[in-house]
């Protein structure tokens, strides 16, 4: 089954792990479009420190009055229930979200196509995706991926739609959250991309060959 049939949650989060996570925005995909996103602020539970605060724009003293991030837990288990949690740079959002839930509820094996699994990964990467698929587009950064692949006014038309006005830019949760989800859905404009199925885009997003092999070992390329 490709993909595009599959329900697929791209995640990304505002804050460190002194800090707490200061703000989430999730995307869904499904069916080559975006069917939905869900986005807050959350309040600090630690120092903001200033250099982050100019990177993200957000600070401790004017979240004060939001709901802490662990209230989040319904969103993010059920998401994870329902398919494969995706990030840009994955690693980053797995860290943090382990740092206040290290396990989720018992969830499908998208990396084993069955059976249930208690984690939140593995992921895919929609840099690591870029990186084999679109090769020679610069560093890796979202912002390159974006303007080299010529959607930056898709996203910007989109987010226009979806996200808060003030959150609607780079280094704002929900915006990359968004980005990330377009890096993948141009990526499956090639048909053979939009081929593969969920357990070749996990593959396709570890470096680790053991961990690749293992979630390939059952099926051929």
């Amino acid at each position: 089954m490709s993909w595009t049939e599959q329900p697929i949650h791209f995640v990304d989060f505002e804050g460190s792990v002194s800090s707490g996570i200061l703000e989430y925005g999730v995307v869904t995909l499904h069916r080559g479009a975006v069917t939905g996103l869900s986005t807050r602020l959350c309040r600090a539970k630690g120092e903001v420190p200033p250099q982050d605060t100019a990177v993200h724009g957000l600070n401790a003293r004017d979240l004060v009055g939001e709901a802490p991030f662990a209230e989040a837990w319904e969103l993010f288990a059920g998401r994870r229930e329902a398919g494969p949690l995706a990030a840009h740079y994955a690693g980053a959002e797995n860290s943090l979200l382990k740092s206040v839930w290290p396990y989720p509820r018992s969830s499908p094996d998208f990396a084993q196509g069955g059976g249930g699994v208690a984690e939140w990964g593995p992921w895919i990467d929609s840099a690591r995706l870029c990186a084999q698929f679109r090769p020679g587009l610069g560093t890796g950064r979202l912002e390159e991926l974006i303007a080299g692949l010529g959607l930056q006014a898709r996203l910007d038309q989109q987010a226009a739609g979806l996200c808060p006005p003030a959150r609607s830019r780079f280094h704002a949760a929900p915006y990359d959250a968004l980005a990330g989800a377009l890096l993948l859905l141009e990526l499956g404009r090639d048909p053979a991309f939009a081929e593969l199925s969920v357990r070749q885009l996990l593959a396709y997003s570890t470096l680790d060959p053991e961990k690749r092999q293992a979630i390939t070992q059952t099926e051929l390329f």
